[in-house]
Formats: C-alpha cells, sequence, structure tokens
C-alpha cells in the first residue's frame, strides 16, 4: 500500500491530521480545488487517493509510553482530501479507532460527500461520537438542498455548514436550526477563482441572524464584489478583508474556521 511523504503539523491552534491525501471532484465547488493546486506545483497527482505516512498520528506514542499529542488536542482532519471518500472505505474504520481511543482530544473534519455518511460509521457510532465536529459544505443552492436536509438528520453531535467557494446566492433558511453550531462563509482563493458577492454573504447572515445560528464570514476569496465594484484581493489579504467587515455574530465554542486550515 502506496503512502505519501506528507506529515501532520501543528498550525492554527489545532494538528493538521491527514490520513489519506487525495480526492475526486464531485461538485462546482471542486473545480479550482486548492489541494489539485498545491499538488500541480509539485508535479502531483491529486486525483491519486494514498494513504500517508502520518496516518497513526493520534496515537503515536513518545518515548515514556504518553502520547506524543497530548490529551485537550484538536485535530483538523482529512483536510487534504474527503473523510468520507469512497476510496478510503478500507482504512477509514481504523481511523475512527483511533478517534475513539482518543476521546480526550476533539477531531473535525469538512466534507462534500455527506450523503455517504451513512455508509461509512463505525458499528458504534449511536448519536455520534462526542468530540467529533462534521462540517457540510455548500457551494450553491442545488448542493444546499441535496445535502442539508441528510445533514439535518444524520447523528451527529456537532454540525457545522460550510459555504465556500461561496459562488451564488443560496438560501439556507429552510435548514438553518439549533441543530447547526455555526455557518461559515467565503470566497474562492487562486488565479481561476470565480465571483463572490458580498450582497450573498450578507444574505446568509441575515438568515442565520434570523434563526440565532452564529455566523462568521472567514474569506472574502481573489474576485470579490461590493457595491457594483469588483475588488482583485490578494491571498494575504483576503482573511483580513474579511475580518474588517466585522459581520461575524455570536462565536460558537466550537467554532474554530480560523482561516488557517486551507486555501479554498
Amino acid at each position: 500500500m502506496s503512502e505519501t511523504g506528507i506529515k501532520a503539523v501543528s498550525y492554527g491552534g489545532g494538528v493538521n491530521w491527514n490520513p489519506w491525501h487525495g480526492c475526486h471532484k464531485i461538485s462546482a465547488g471542486c473545480q479550482n480545488c486548492y489541494v489539485y493546486r498545491a499538488d500541480a506545483r509539485h508535479g502531483k497527482d491529486a486525483s491519486a487517493v494514498v494513504k500517508t505516512n502520518g496516518f497513526y498520528l493520534p496515537i503515536a506514542h513518545a518515548r515514556d509510553g504518553s502520547y506524543k499529542i497530548p490529551p485537550g488536542s484538536f485535530f483538523w482532519t482529512c483536510f487534504t482530501s474527503d473523510f468520507l471518500l469512497a476510496d478510503a472505505d478500507a482504512w477509514r474504520s481504523e481511523a475512527w479507532r483511533m478517534i475513539r481511543e482518543r476521546s480526550d482530544c476533539e477531531f473535525l473534519f469538512i466534507t462534500k460527500r455527506i450523503t455517504r455518511f451513512e455508509k461509512c460509521l463505525p458499528d458504534d457510532w449511536g448519536i455520534g461520537y462526542a468530540n467529533v465536529s462534521i462540517c457540510s459544505t455548500v457551494e450553491n443552492q442545488s448542493k444546499a438542498d441535496e445535502r442539508l436536509p441528510i445533514f439535518k438528520q444524520a447523528p451527529i453531535c456537532h454540525k457545522m455548514i460550510v459555504c465556500e467557494p461561496l459562488l451564488e446566492r443560496i438560501d439556507l433558511s429552510p435548514y438553518l436550526g439549533d441543530w447547526v453550531e455555526s455557518v461559515t462563509v467565503g470566497g474562492e482563493s487562486g488565479d481561476e477563482a470565480r465571483l463572490c458577492e458580498y450582497d450573498w454573504i450578507l444574505d446568509i447572515r441575515r438568515q442565520c441572524m434570523e434563526a440565532d445560528v452564529p455566523f462568521r464570514f472567514k474569506q472574502t476569496g481573489a474576485n470579490f464584489q461590493k457595491d457594483g465594484k469588483l475588488y482583485r484581493i490578494p491571498r494575504k489579504l483576503q482573511h483580513a478583508q474579511a475580518r474588517k467587515a466585522n459581520i461575524n455574530t455570536e462565536k460558537h465554542t466550537r467554532d474554530q474556521l480560523s482561516g488557517t486550515y486551507s486555501e479554498t
């Protein structure tokens, strides 16, 4: 079984754990995937899904027998792939076992494949592991309508919605409620980034406020329109410009999507 040389590293107040690497594009939000862009720069095929050398990171031990990753740590999980990817079905049960063993830590993953969720669960999942947060992405209305009804009904302790890259105006209001811990919104980065309009962001913010769901504007993206004016925003400024908008609402303790985890 082949492995990559990619190693998990600490950053953004947590640990980046990629048990496998590589993915397949399945919807409009995948068009300019940051993993594909990064791999292309190194001459790699991002569609080749491989188990990584960091697979056993959560349960790696130090010489004294303690875990290398201390209790209370936060794991950004599978951010160079999708935790529910079919190619990883043979490895996922072992990943779940490690997550269960490390109940003293928290794990979060983002998926575009919530429709596969029931096929990917461990036998003892029940109503969900208390230390696991799952985010479902919805980049346009069709994916919101496809994924969110499934996400809402899924047995998961901590659920968040991520509208990134936001590609059009989305009506989330039929789906919002106290089952959602937060909604995070952002534009698309990269040279080929598609347009993100500020009005779309404000509209989702309004929906969240009406439903009493915490809202976060994470990044503008590279191709941003506000008040009819188009802005080309450098990558290094996209998060800062979103913060300057000062439109985030009440923060939830698990809303740790700080913008340091990826380049969507």
